[in-house]
């Protein structure tokens, strides 16, 4: 069932490709290494030939990232976004990730009924104080709505925004000591006040990895500092939304054929 080595999503779905860089985040973009790894230009933004249909084949429900290698809210993805929409309508078995560092096109690039679509998350990445900001645009949105502090590249002041939010992710980056897509230091003081800030209101908090730099730091085996069994207690968080869990029992209870593995 998992098709993804993301530790918060069973599944990425890619409907289209590429990319602008836009902030501090984006400097060692995991999708940038990828594409140039195979020879591709990852500025060179593409619907996708194969996939576009791709989660209408999957009957099992699934939690999928979206747009892992893109943007959802990309402007040059405008002409595909409302077919796309209408592959989520059609899948209610499956809950949509949508991340983005574009916040301010989200409401104007929401379908009208966009209140009947109960499958969709809809996050913002805040990688540092200075975009903190991108959260005032979650504010009233009628989906669950998360923040992914990752990669985490500064401390950050938590703020009542986030005390609105349904989920947090919390991450440091991954990278190599040298070359084109390095990584830069998380400072565990950073996660953990985030960690703790999350629990204090009640807001579900998902530790993806340590990054590179605390793995070496912490001498882990896992490179990405990713396994949760070597994570110091503070950090051995892996929680989801309260709404998203009572669903999984819900479905779980009405047919014993399905399976969730978390």
């Amino acid at each position: 069932m998992e098709n993804t080595k993301i530790q918060w999503a069973d599944d990425t779905w890619n409907p289209w490709y590429g990319c602008e860089k836009i902030s501090s985040g984006c400097k060692y973009c995991y999708m940038y290494r990828d594409q140039e790894r195979y020879g591709k230009n990852p500025k060179a933004i593409t619907r996708s030939k194969t996939k576009f249909k791709y989660p209408l084949t999957q009957k099992e429900p699934r939690l999928i990232f979206t747009c892992s290698l893109s943007d959802w809210f990309l402007p040059e993805a405008d002409e595909w976004r409302d077919e796309a929409w209408g592959i989520i309508k059609k899948t209610p078995q499956h809950t949509y990730q949508i991340l983005t560092k574009r916040p301010e096109r989200i409401k104007e690039n929401l379908p009208y009924n966009f209140e009947s679509y109960k499958n969709v998350w809809i996050g913002v990445s805040v990688e540092t104080q200075d975009h903190v900001s991108r959260l005032d645009y979650l504010q009233e949105l009628p989906c669950i709505t998360f923040a992914s502090f990752e990669p985490l590249i500064g401390p950050i002041q938590w703020n009542s925004s986030m005390n609105r939010l349904d989920w947090c992710i919390v991450g440091g980056e991954s990278g190599n000591d040298y070359g084109n897509y390095r990584y830069r230091p998380m400072e565990l003081s950073w996660a953990e006040d985030l960690v703790l800030k999350a629990k204090d209101q009640k807001v579900a908090c998902f530790v993806k990895q340590l990054g590179t730099y605390q793995a070496k730091k912490l001498r882990l085996i896992d490179k990405d500092g990713g396994n949760i069994e070597e994570f110091p207690i503070t950090f051995k968080v892996r929680d989801y939304p309260c709404s998203y869990i009572e669903k999984l029992e819900k479905r779980s209870s009405s047919d014993t054929q399905l399976t969730f593995d978390f």
